[in-house]
């Protein structure tokens, strides 16, 4: 029985640590290169086990037997496409590290992986960063700084013979200890910020605790405090990592007989395109012929080329043959229409076979419903994440893609629009429309963050729905308040045409009122810079015809006229008031103190 590599990614909200945690794992300076401090790309790093031991003395410290050939990372960017990377069955992960900030706790994007890791059963393990940035931590004699941490930049990774060399007596060996020795105001700090997280943690369906306290690892979720910058607490981290992975781990890491991979990215270089992918299981070879799914045929393709990942570094290495699990870098003969994200399997001449099974393995997590918005997103993987998230939230998407939105994404919710208003949306994650997509009659926007998008989406519905239930309350009776403008009086009478400043919104046709419940009579038309117009909003200067009576003599003592609201539309009204402004309920009280005058319970 072969072992392969467990994948473990690392995951968590923007500027938590991710890049500088794994940096401190494996020894080198990745986060110092990276544009902004924000992981510009999903880079996977080999750690061998022969490295791990002699890194981590710990390990053979406390007899942790180590039967795994070693880890292969994935430090993935903020956005979930590559937290939720997938394989037939499953996570792509075999295990995840989660880095939260102690100081600033869970986080929107550690929200969004926490309910991705739960969706996808992926075990994992807390690394709770940043503890030297508790006011009056200090560092405990024996804890140092990674000697090879660069001072200034360096190669992506540290080459392998710089990572093994670690002094046995420079550890801190005992991670409690050192937590207890704290000063009391900085010992008082970090158990309240703990005590917060694993109630946080708790809201979330996990019971945390400390990985020293915790008895029985499939029942407690492991927090392990660390600092990535003073390395406090990183061995520890991977000593839990290496338990986890050689206790429950074993028997699902068994090296299967076909291939199977993931697409992660297509990049050019030297004007050559390349595809980064991860072999989670089986063996590859050069020449081999693979198919990878699509949406619609699978594309069979050879392998014309094929590297590896080196140890503890950023470069690749070619091979004849490789071994799951891996990252790899492909040349293919044909690779029109692959996307990130889709899987790839070892092609036998056994297409129906591969088609079924692309058709389950894509089609398992993307169920759809009859009405709803239309989703696009930049892979599978991200593309399942937001769609989980919105079933969550009850949002439903009648259609679902990977790639840019085209004109028959608009067509689409064009048609969805007909159906349903609420539905005529067209949202991307992490991609942008095609050049020459208009918004025009259907709502688009794009986000790459899923939670930002989700909100976006429930504002746009809200807003949506407000609107609509407004024109329908419009429908039932317009509320009005014209502020006469006796300097411009037109005509006296037969109709009697004069400007007013309208307060609320105005139509032709409304019914009119004074200040004291009397009729005056019906708006006959209206003009705005001598323009007819059917109606007009709050701030509007206009002329008001109104026939049937003298202004001279109706009017000329009066301030204010008011749309005369019936009762039974006043109480319709009030039922819907907090779809309101402040402005049309200021008015609506006015109208019905007016008629109180006559009418002591009138509207109530």
């Amino acid at each position: 029985m072969t072992i392969k590599n467990p994948i473990i990614t690392v995951a968590g909200h923007v500027d938590h640590g991710k890049t500088t945690i794994l940096d401190a794992i494996r020894g080198s300076s990745v986060a110092e290169q990276e544009a902004g401090g924000i992981t510009q790309k999903i880079s996977f790093t080999l750690f061998p086990a022969d490295m791990i031991r002699n890194r981590y003395p710990i390990i053979d410290k406390y007899k942790i037997k180590l039967d795994i050939p070693g880890f292969l990372f994935i430090d993935t960017p903020g956005h979930a496409a590559f937290t939720n990377l997938r394989k037939r069955g499953g996570s792509l992960a075999d295990l995840a590290i989660v880095v939260i900030d102690i100081n600033e706790g869970i986080k929107p994007q550690t929200a969004e992986v926490l309910r991705i890791m739960k969706s996808n059963k992926t075990p994992f393990v807390v690394a709770l960063n940043k503890i030297d940035n508790i006011s009056g931590w200090r560092k405990i004699r024996g804890v140092r700084v990674d000697p090879y941490q660069p001072k200034h930049r360096v190669s992506p990774l540290s080459t392998p013979s710089r990572a093994l060399s670690t002094p046995d007596d420079e550890l801190n060996e005992n991670l409690k200890q050192s937590i207890e020795s704290q000063a009391a105001i900085a010992k008082q700090t970090f158990d309240e910020r703990l005590f917060m997280l694993i109630g946080a943690l708790h809201n979330y369906g996990f019971e945390a605790e400390l990985f020293y306290n915790i008895k029985d690892f499939t029942k407690k979720l492991a927090l392990v405090p660390c600092s990535a910058k003073t390395r406090e607490g990183i061995q520890e981290l991977v000593m839990v990592l290496c338990g986890l992975c050689q206790k429950f781990l074993k028997e699902r890491l068994t090296l299967g007989k076909e291939a199977r991979g993931v697409i992660l990215e297509i990049k050019k270089e030297k004007m050559l395109s390349y595809i980064e992918a991860i072999l989670y299981d089986g063996k590859l070879k050069r020449n081999d012929i693979i198919a990878v799914a699509t949406f619609d045929e699978p594309i069979i393709s050879k392998v014309r080329t094929l590297e590896k990942i080196a140890p503890l570094s950023a470069k690749f290495q070619p091979v004849e043959e490789i071994e799951a699990a891996n990252g790899i870098r492909m040349q293919l003969t044909e690779m029109n229409g692959i996307m990130p994200g889709l899987p790839f399997v070892i092609y036998k001449n056994n297409i129906e076979e591969i088609k079924k099974a692309f058709k389950k393995e894509l089609t398992e997590n993307i169920v759809l419903d009859k009405k709803g918005i239309i989703v696009k997103a930049d892979s599978l993987g991200s593309l399942e994440a937001v769609l989980n998230i919105l079933r969550s939230e009850g949002i439903n998407v009648i259609r679902a893609g990977i790639g840019k939105i085209n004109k028959d994404d608009i067509s689409v919710a064009k048609a969805s629009k007909k159906l349903d208003v609420l539905d005529g949306l067209v949202v991307g994650f992490n991609i942008t429309p095609e050049e020459d997509i208009i918004e025009n009659d259907v709502s688009i926007f794009c986000e790459d963050v899923i939670y930002k998008l989700v909100d976006k989406i429930k504002e746009w519905k809200e807003a949506k729905k407000a609107e609509i239930e407004r024109e329908e309350l419009m429908k039932i009776g317009t509320i009005a308040k014209l502020e006469i403008l006796h300097q411009h009086v037109f005509r006296n009478s037969n109709p009697a045409v004069f400007g007013v400043r309208v307060y609320g919104k105005a139509r032709a046709g409304i019914s009119l009122i004074d200040e004291a419940g009397n009729e005056v009579g019906k708006i006959k038309a209206m003009q705005m810079q001598n323009e007819s117009i059917k109606e007009a909003t709050s701030g509007s200067e206009v002329a008001i015809s109104i026939p049937g009576i003298a202004f001279d003599r109706r009017l000329k003592e009066n301030r204010f006229l008011y749309s005369d609201v019936s009762e039974a539309r006043f109480r319709e009204l009030k039922k819907k008031k907090e779809i309101l402004g402040s402005a049309e309920i200021s008015i609506l009280q006015e109208i019905a103190a007016i008629h109180r005058k006559k009418k002591a319970t009138w509207g109530v």
